[in-house]
């Protein structure tokens, strides 16, 4: 490998959605060169290849956007509540145009290895193509939720129809009219998908596992005044979402649901039901926290899904048994409707498994399914598997799977680094509140501190940072106290990595509040990065 043929930079960035555009043009306007690298042919991450029918972000849209700029919140105008996938699409490339941004982007790349080069204290980057490259910083922006999760089941390869993940979905429209349509998985965008196709499908035949809690989003377009009074307050919203739990400004109701008698608890309810999106979660403050509380809510959704379910028999496998909100809280339209349909048939695989494909379909333990179109709504390696898939490897040759012994063991500073693996920055990593409060605005958070944290090294002239272990150790440990204050980690999800076969369990979000996390990693900057090793590179060499 020769040297002079490498190119070399200050930073590479992996990923062009949220996260990866906003660190570009952070870190052009303090003057750092930067290249990104992005596996699609054009920009918006997970918004790039989750195309399924019905996709739709559950954050509202005025919140689920930059606040950076109040000249691109108020160029830009959302038309719904909850913005469709191809909206999001839309409104990533406009910012990529908008801040000129495309030119340091380098589409249909692939990195598929970055070691650290302890003579040269840089990062090796490998590309997909045989290139390398060399830099100074390597900053992961690819999320938690981007490594597509297809199930090992027996025989998909002699299916004789077509199949599709919904993480991975074409970008041609998929024609469903008069075909029998088999989906496994009923998470979040098994939810968006099955009420859109029972509407094209002859059949639609729905494998659940398990069952889950999903409240009505209740979608509408926005009317022009609504829109014009949310942009005059741009600041106020801006400021109200950076400084609150969620990363969203809705307060939450601080009473316990046991203090509430039955028949106010039931209004309370009832009123977050009726107005729909994530109201329901803010009701009370101890759902997450108290099991009788917990069950309260439980309940009250399974009501509702007994009223809408017009089978009881089907009713019934659609209700959860297990604690609410210890998988991702889901939003939906029509859902629970959708099995009134005479083309829907719902197969509770927990009583009969899934046991092979055939040519011809799906083959339960007690039935064959002929089906001419499969489709995995089977989530994702979440949270350490999209950083698992590329060979990221440290001091002393050390990889990341290794260090983290394959999930079981993972430990960070801010959920931003890891001991090390020095100049390696992760944007919304394990142990940050990343997937647990408003993305968009998490990801600034991680964004404005990386870039002034870059430039207080450069400032400084010093050379290498990263975590000592004693701050990482702490961190961890406070992470895992905080989680284990809560319910969460009593619910098999995808957050503790149940949905993979084999994965260790654990639970890797920081569920101590976007407002605190903020406010420690600010004090954790203005006390000149405690807990980190500043290293000067003619102090080591």
């Amino acid at each position: 490998m020769s040297s002079q043929t490498i190119k070399e930079v200050d930073a590479v960035v992996l990923g062009a959605g949220f996260a990866g555009l906003y660190m570009l043009h952070q870190l052009r306007s303090k003057g750092f060169s930067t290249i990104v690298y992005e596996a699609g042919d054009g920009v918006g991450g997970v918004w790039y290849w989750n195309r399924y029918p019905g996709a739709r972000c559950d954050i509202e849209s005025i919140y689920y956007n930059y606040t950076f700029s109040k000249e691109l919140y108020e160029e830009w105008t959302w038309t719904s509540r909850f913005p469709e996938q191809a909206e999001i699409l839309r409104y990533l490339n406009y910012v990529a145009d908008r801040f000129q941004l495309r030119s340091d982007i380098q589409f249909n790349t692939r990195v598929t290895a970055a070691h650290f080069d302890e003579k040269q204290h840089k990062w090796m980057i490998h590309l997909n193509d045989g290139q390398y490259i060399l830099t100074r910083y390597f900053i992961t922006g690819i999320g938690c939720l981007s490594a597509a999760n297809v199930p090992n089941i027996q025989g998909l390869q002699q299916f004789n129809g077509k199949w599709y993940h919904t993480g991975h979905w074409p970008h041609e429209k998929v024609d469903f009219t008069g075909k029998r349509v088999g989906i496994i998985g009923t998470g979040s965008s098994g939810i968006q998908a099955i009420p859109v196709i029972a509407k094209e499908a002859e059949q639609l035949t729905v494998f659940q596992r398990t069952p889950q809690y999903t409240i009505p989003a209740r979608n509408h377009a926005y009317e022009e005044d609504f829109i014009k009074e949310t942009k005059k307050n741009f600041e106020a919203i801006k400021c109200s979402m950076r400084n609150s739990v969620s990363g969203t400004p809705f307060a939450q109701n601080q009473q316990s649901a046991m203090e509430e008698p039955d028949d106010k608890r039931q209004a309370v309810f009832e009123k977050a039901w009726a107005q729909g999106g994530f109201a329901f979660s803010a009701t009370y403050h101890d759902l997450l926290t108290n099991e009788q509380s917990n069950e309260k809510a439980a309940e009250f959704i399974r009501s509702k899904i007994r009223q809408i379910v017009k089978d009881p028999v089907v009713a019934e496998k659609l209700c959860p048994k297990y604690m609410y909100g210890t998988k991702r809280q889901v939003l939906d339209s029509d859902y629970f409707e959708t099995y009134n349909r005479e083309n829907v048939l719902l197969v509770d695989v927990k009583e009969s498994p899934i046991q092979k494909i055939i040519g011809e379909g799906i083959q339960t333990a007690d039935n064959h399914f002929d089906l001419e179109i499969i489709i995995f709504a089977t989530g994702y390696d979440g949270m350490t598997g999209p950083l698992f898939k590329i060979d990221i490897r440290g001091r002393n040759g050390v990889s990341l799977k290794e260090k983290w012994k394959d999930g079981a063991a993972v430990q960070t500073y801010l959920g931003l680094t890891t001991a090390g693996f020095p100049n390696l920055f992760m944007i919304t990593g394990p142990e940050s509140p990343s997937v647990l409060v408003n993305m968009p605005i998490a990801i600034e958070q991680h964004v404005e501190w990386i870039a002034d944290c870059m430039h207080y090294l450069r400032e400084h002239d010093i050379d290498l940072v990263e975590p000592t272990i004693e701050a990482e150790e702490a961190w961890s440990t406070h992470c895992r106290d905080v989680a284990n204050a809560t319910l969460y980690v009593k619910g098999d999800s995808w957050y503790t990595g149940a949905n993979i076969e084999g994965k260790p369990r654990s639970f890797l979000i920081y569920l101590g509040g976007f407002d605190y996390y903020t406010k420690h990693c600010n004090e954790v900057a203005q006390n000149n990065y405690v807990g980190f090793k500043l290293m000067k590179l003619k102090s080591i060499s």
